[in-house]
């Protein structure tokens, strides 16, 4: 291995990169509003709507950027990209389950745990070292979400708020499959997402009985979702990730979870508990302290082989 120099990016492209990975941020909050705003339709109906919009978009989106198909990166990627591609549906049934059983405050807050299990799979699968101010952070946010879940005994908002850790859990393996493959690269894996999903909501809609055919209103919202709020989030993040550090898109991607409790609250006058409240505080303190410790840290060397 020898040491490659690498050109660090300009103040121009960290200050788009920060608008772009913020911009993500406010699309992917909307979801819980979005999911709000839904009259009738199922989280099976709403995936099946979402994954089919998304997917036909990011197959535009990824022809266009790279020239070729998606199905050739995925190719080159292989198993892992199957992984990640499986992982990302039981993240997003768990997710939209979550946000239709619980306050949306609750299920954002929960989704913000994606990195600390992303951690500790990576510690586990790939012998990725953990930091000590990273294992302090789980504790610190393991204590939140038991304040969190503390009101919720008996209810199917504490079964919302275990779907929102499942989705979180899954978000953490697409994390750590993308590294297993050895790829940067979200949005072929998060393309077969959508097509592995297509065929599991086709499956299940049929097995339950369910329609197909949904009202305007929520099938044009659950399509919208699938284009703005997925699609073109995850391009504007790969776009501006690329000349930010892994601390700062931390500390930027909490304005997801910040904003998406707030809309429901400013449109449509959802509040929280308490117990929401002040366990989403504890966890929010470990999301920062963790992203703080590791923007003290000198990068690792750039290398090539």
């Amino acid at each position: 291995m020898t040491a490659s120099v690498s050109t660090p990016p300009s103040t121009k492209s960290k200050q788009l990169g920060v608008i772009f990975v913020f911009t993500a941020g406010v699309l992917w909050s909307t979801v819980g509003l979005g999911i709000r705003l839904i009259e009738d339709a199922t989280v099976w109906q709403i995936l099946l709507y979402r994954s089919v919009s998304m997917s036909l978009f990011l197959y535009v989106v990824i022809r266009l950027r790279s020239g070729e198909s998606p199905f050739a990166q995925l190719r080159r990627v292989g198993f892992p990209a199957v992984v990640a591609g499986f992982s990302l549906v039981a993240a997003y049934s768990g997710g939209i389950f979550a946000i239709q059983a619980t306050s949306v405050a609750n299920a954002m807050l929960l989704f913000a745990t994606a990195p600390f299990f992303a951690a500790v799979l990576g510690w586990i699968v790939l012998r990725e070292p953990v930091r000590l101010a990273t294992w302090i952070a789980i504790a610190v946010a393991v204590g939140g979400i038991a304040i969190m879940v503390a009101d919720k005994s008996g209810s199917i908002a504490l079964i919302g708020s275990l779907a929102a850790l499942g989705s979180s859990f899954g978000f953490a393996v697409f994390t750590v499959a993308l590294r297993w493959g050895r790829t940067g690269e979200m949005l072929p894996s998060v393309f077969l997402s959508g097509l592995f999903a297509i065929a599991i909501t086709l499956s299940i809609c049929a097995y339950l009985d369910l329609p197909l055919l949904l009202s305007p209103r929520d099938g044009g919202i659950a399509m919208g979702m699938g284009v703005f709020q997925v699609g073109a989030g995850l391009i504007l993040y790969t776009l501006g990730s690329r000349t930010l550090p892994a601390a700062e898109l931390a500390l930027l991607s909490l304005a997801e979870v910040l904003l998406g409790p707030f809309w429901v609250w400013f449109i449509l006058g959802e509040t929280v508990s308490a117990n929401t409240l002040f366990g989403g505080i504890v966890l929010l303190v470990s999301i920062v302290g963790n992203a703080l410790s590791g923007k003290r840290r000198k990068p690792p060397p750039i290398t090539a082989p």
